[in-house]
Parts: structure tokens; C-alpha cells; sequence
């Protein structure tokens, strides 16, 4: 999924100083002068490992097939029985042009897979991250568990549910204190979007 924004060669510049790039696209920069052959056995000019700088045109060609922005929003549930309904956000923060990705797992059968997603989304540029889950509701708590980033919980109603989904309800509104998850209303995916929207431009 790529960004909507032009690269500009500062971009892509300050891109290949992060670090930014596959490796295969850095190349070495050689510096034949004298004093790349001083002291060096034959005249074996010098290497530098930093970037050289391209003309405009190429940097656009080196970086023009590079996906280097990063999602700020983690769509996360526990089932892909919940994709129907999920999509909802996904198709809002497409709408406003946010950056976005979509996992499947779960918190009762994957844990550990739950917990190094949560453990690494912010590193990821993750800024938000979207849980929805139905019956126990578990997703979003155990995510919220392991990251500071804002959860935002979307109860899924379905046919196991208890009392139309209120079970699911209750599990991510009743969080312990100190481990904060919003809530929005059941299925309501697309409000957890204008959430997540609405943090990131605070």
C-alpha cells in the first residue's frame, strides 16, 4: 500500500540517510583522488559507505518501486469471519487517505503472535491500532497490554454471542484500570476509523 504524496528529492534523500532503502539499492561511492590512493597498496581507491548523491531523476528511478511509508493505523481481529465487517475501517481510512495494513490473529490461539505485534507496532510507525473481536472479546485488552499506543475495540456481534453481543461489549468497556481500550459501538468498525483518524490529527 504506497502513500498518495510525490517524492521530492529531499524526501528521498533524507529517506536514504534513515536508512530507508533495501540494501541492494545503496551503492558504494568511490573517490579516485590522491587521497583515495594514499597509503592504499596499487592506487585502490577508497570506499565510502555512504550514499552518493544522485540527480533528481535518479533518485526518483531508484525509489519509484520502494514502498518506504509506513501504515499508521494496525486493523487487527481475531477471526477472518470478522473481515466483513472490519473492512469498514479499512475502507474509511482509505477514504482519507491514511496508511493502513490488516492482521488476522488471535488471542486465544496465537497469544505470543499477538503479543510481538503489539511489542513492535509503535517501532513500526504504527500510531493507532484498530481491535476487533466478538464472544469474549479478548483482541483488543491483550493487545492494549503490550503497547502505550491507543486501542480502539470494536465488539462484533455473531451467532454465539450472548445477548445480541453484549458479551463483547462489556469485555472491552470493562478494561482493569491502567490498560485503557475505546470502545465503539457493536460492528460499528467505521467509527473506530473516524477515531483513529481523529486521534492521529490531534
Amino acid at each position: 500500500m504506497t502513500s498518495s504524496e510525490g517524492t521530492s528529492p529531499v524526501r528521498a534523500l533524507a529517506r536514504l540517510a534513515r536508512g530507508r532503502v533495501y540494501p541492494d539499492r545503496l551503492r558504494l561511492g568511490r573517490r579516485e583522488g590522491p587521497s583515495a590512493r594514499e597509503g592504499r597498496p596499487g592506487g585502490a581507491p577508497e570506499i565510502s559507505l555512504v550514499p552518493e548523491l544522485m540527480d533528481d531523476p535518479e533518485v526518483e528511478s531508484q525509489l519509484e518501486d520502494i514502498d518506504v511509508d509506513a501504515p499508521r493505523v494496525g486493523i487487527v481481529m481475531g477471526s477472518k469471519s470478522d473481515m466483513e465487517v472490519m473492512q469498514q475501517a479499512a475502507r474509511e481510512l482509505e477514504e482519507r487517505g491514511i496508511l493502513h495494513e490488516i492482521r488476522v490473529m488471535s488471542a486465544h490461539r496465537e497469544p505470543d503472535l499477538v503479543a510481538d505485534y503489539s511489542r513492535n507496532a509503535h517501532m513500526r510507525g504504527l500510531r493507532v491500532i484498530i481491535a476487533g473481536a466478538g464472544i469474549s472479546a479478548a483482541l483488543p485488552g491483550a493487545v492494549a497490554a503490550h503497547t502505550d499506543l491507543p486501542v480502539i475495540g470494536v465488539p462484533l456481534s455473531g451467532s454465539l454471542s450472548a445477548a445480541g453481543g453484549l458479551d463483547a461489549i462489556l469485555s472491552i468497556v470493562q478494561m482493569p484500570p491502567g490498560v485503557p481500550v475505546a470502545c465503539v459501538g457493536l460492528d460499528n468498525a467505521r467509527n473506530a476509523a473516524i477515531l483513529a483518524a481523529q486521534i492521529l490529527a490531534a
